[in-house]
């Protein structure tokens, strides 16, 4: 897959592109986080989540008691959009099939949208990420889905670290009793 993926020219994203940002961690994940785009950081390194964010999401991973090594992040886009804005619907619409077989291959249990535009796009709806984060969905008949803020978003509103909490505290609770302890 990162061979079909290499060298893209599915969207104009390729134009500014340092890196492909395809996704790292377990193949074999039960847990899956999903994000918006690549950022600047993520574009230089050709890696999720490598920036303040990232950095951020490692400390709420360890502290529900999970390590980037056991899980798998991706994002809906592959690319970086320039200034960072959100990707536009070509450009998820050339990615998504990219996204599902990231998906069909690891076969996760548990789906994390980080992010508005991650639980817009895998839910199908324009509800924003305070109506939909704190609930689990069925994704599909293998999958539960639940989304939550994205770390960038904690960055900028510390009101948002509690209910991130919460959410992955949920996160933890059902992944355990998938892998009981």
């Amino acid at each position: 897959m990162r061979a079909d993926l290499a060298g893209c020219e599915r969207c104009a994203l390729r134009e500014r592109r340092r890196s492909i940002v395809f996704g790292v961690g377990n193949g074999e994940a039960d847990v899956m986080f999903v994000g918006e785009a690549p950022g600047a950081d993520e574009d230089r390194r050709g890696e999720p989540f490598v920036g303040k964010a990232g950095r951020l999401l490692d400390k709420i991973l360890a502290a529900a008691g999970f390590s980037r090594s056991e899980v798998y992040i991706t994002n809906i886009v592959k690319c970086r959009p320039p200034g960072n804005r959100d990707p536009r619907p070509d450009e998820v619409f050339a990615c998504n099939p990219f996204l599902l077989r990231q998906i069909e291959i690891v076969r996760p249990k548990i789906i994390c949208a980080l992010g508005r535009f991650a639980a817009q796009t895998l839910l199908k709806t324009h509800d924003g990420i305070g109506r939909v984060r704190g609930r689990w969905y069925d994704w599909n008949e293998d999958v539960k889905l639940i989304c939550t803020y994205h770390p960038s978003a904690c960055l900028r509103n510390v009101d948002y670290k509690k209910p991130v909490w919460n959410d992955f505290r949920m996160l933890r609770d059902e992944y355990r009793k998938i892998r009981p302890a």
